[in-house]
């Protein structure tokens, strides 16, 4: 089905970040999924390429593309060569992060934190999830203590994504505990701030590429100017920034989808069994049938996504339902194409195998699928 989303310059990207993507990412996906992390040489060839933080103003060493369209060609490209780690690290960088400190950030954090995130040279994560609060976010404990001229933060999160690599975290703070959500504030923390740790990195069952790893915090002195934005406004921030990570988790679970389903097209033309590729019998046929309907009806509908978001239009609830719908849609898709790999499916060399197990988790980060529900019922019972 002819998509009609991208002009012909956003197609000539597509394919730049294509090219770049075959010579610089998925040769090296092995031996990053060995190391447990991508390497900083990466974010570096990446950031040169241009390919991080392109909405980020000019003044600060951006390209001050506005067009959320050349963000989403990244994830989708990426997310589609089935290499997870870089496919989910670059991404949160760039467009889950780094918007909490373009938009709330003061001029001096700005200028202190933006050109080393486009440059690549600093590596961004976001720490909201705690041990004891993973989706209710309004029960974090990590507190911020005002100090004056400074807060002292003392607390842990868990499964923070470029964790281990980071170098700049936005962190979810209680500036007054006993305004539960109205005391939640932001905070920008540095990798190198005394009392900033990091645990090692998580051994998970999936994104093997990806640096995913606990940090803790023990009196760390945060500057007052690295607050974002207001005191006690940090979870109207994270609500009013979760539409677009939303949006990003769900491209890139069709596109990943959509990965695993060319090359299991591919496979199935190719294997024989009973005399005959398996691509003639009747049962792939029908399996391959229902999953290529699946994902074009996904990638129709996240299209139509990504053109609601470029006009800010794209509401929390359609978010929601992009993320949960499709991302089960990933996880269906993986398991059915495992599946007609036989065997060879549950070897790690194959992309399928990798797909299936790198697709699970995606149900749970960014919110897990039934907290999606929850939020999408709330729409429709207003």
């Amino acid at each position: 089905m002819e998509r009609n989303i991208y002009n012909d310059e956003q197609k000539m990207f597509a394919q730049s970040v294509r090219d770049f993507v075959a010579k610089e990412i998925t040769p090296n996906n092995p031996k990053w999924e060995k190391a447990q992390m991508v390497s900083r040489e990466s974010w570096l060839k990446f950031g040169e390429a241009g390919f991080l933080c392109m909405q980020v103003d000019e003044e600060y060493g951006g390209l001050g593309i506005k067009d959320f369209r050349y963000n989403a060609i990244i994830t989708e490209e990426l997310a589609r060569t089935g290499c997870a780690g870089p496919a989910v690290g670059y991404p949160l960088h760039s467009d889950i992060v780094t918007p909490y400190i373009a938009h709330y950030g003061n001029e001096a954090t700005k200028k202190k934190y933006l050109p080393k995130l486009v440059s690549g040279e600093w590596i961004a994560a976001i720490a909201m999830t705690e041990p004891g609060a993973g989706s209710d976010l309004q029960n974090i404990r990590t507190s911020a203590i005002d100090k004056g001229d400074h807060y002292l933060v003392n607390g842990s999160k868990t499964f923070i994504t470029n964790g281990y690599l980071s170098d700049v975290c936005v962190v979810a703070v209680k500036t007054d505990p006993s305004k539960g959500a109205k005391g939640t504030s932001l905070v920008v923390m540095d990798s190198s701030m005394k009392g900033f740790t990091k645990g090692k990195p998580f051994e998970k069952v999936g994104l093997h590429a990806q640096d995913t790893c606990e940090l803790f915090f023990e009196n760390v002195e945060v500057p007052k100017e690295n607050l974002l934005g207001k005191e006690g406004e940090g979870f109207k921030y994270m609500m009013t920034e979760l539409s677009q990570e939303r949006l990003v988790v769900a491209l890139s679970a069709i596109a990943a989808a959509e990965g695993v389903l060319e090359k299991t097209v591919q496979y199935t033309k190719e294997r024989i069994a009973f005399g005959k590729p398996i691509a003639e019998l009747q049962n792939t046929r029908f399996k391959l049938a229902e999953v290529a309907t699946k994902v074009t009806i996904g990638r129709t509908f996240i299209d139509r996504c990504v053109e609601l978001h470029c006009d800010k239009k794209l509401d929390q609830a359609t978010a929601s339902m992009a993320k949960y719908w499709l991302t089960d849609l990933q996880g269906k898709a993986a398991d059915e194409c495992l599946q007609l790999h036989g065997g060879y499916g549950y070897i790690w060399e194959y992309q399928v195998a990798r797909a299936w197990a790198d697709a699970r988790v995606q149900r749970i980060y960014a919110g897990t699928n039934e907290i999606m529900k929850e939020l999408i019922a709330r729409n429709v019972l207003k």
